[in-house]
């Protein structure tokens, strides 16, 4: 099988299962090459047990018009919100502290997106973790 020739490629961040056609979603597709419709059914299908978590995705489009796309693990700032159950982070991080994480947490988040992270070991990648966490003011105990 000859390989295909890759025209662009770029990411989104979605609702999984919950995806729709409507901006910014279907205009960032369009203009890509990418048939919106046929994008969203797939997707939704694909990520239909995450629902409605954001999740974010990396489209891959041929010559041909026809695409892959690769689904990335939530980004770590949701899922702090999430482990914290808070609806958004601090306007004022260092002063207006909104959520509190465990240090069972933010290993929980490290070990789910390990392998989209840097860091070699687990604990390095908590450290990561831990650091977005404090610039959302989200205090992280342990």
């Amino acid at each position: 099988m000859a390989k295909k020739e890759i025209t662009t490629q770029f990411k989104i961040q979605a609702p999984g299962g919950k995806a729709t056609p409507a901006p910014p979603i279907g205009p960032a597709l369009g203009a890509n090459g990418v048939n919106p419709g046929q994008f969203i059914q797939q997707f939704n299908e694909a990520t239909k047990s995450l629902n409605g978590k954001v999740v974010g995705c990396v489209i891959t489009v041929f010559k041909d018009r026809t695409f892959t796309f690769e689904i990335k693990s939530p980004p770590a700032a949701v899922m702090i919100k999430d482990a914290a159950g808070i609806e958004k982070g601090s306007g004022v991080p260092n002063k207006d502290k909104v959520g509190k994480l465990t240090a069972d947490q933010v290993k929980a988040i490290a070990e789910e997106k390990a392998k989209e992270l840097t860091g070699h070991s687990v604990e390095a990648m908590m450290k990561t973790i831990a650091g977005t966490a404090r610039s959302m003011g989200v205090t992280v105990e342990g």
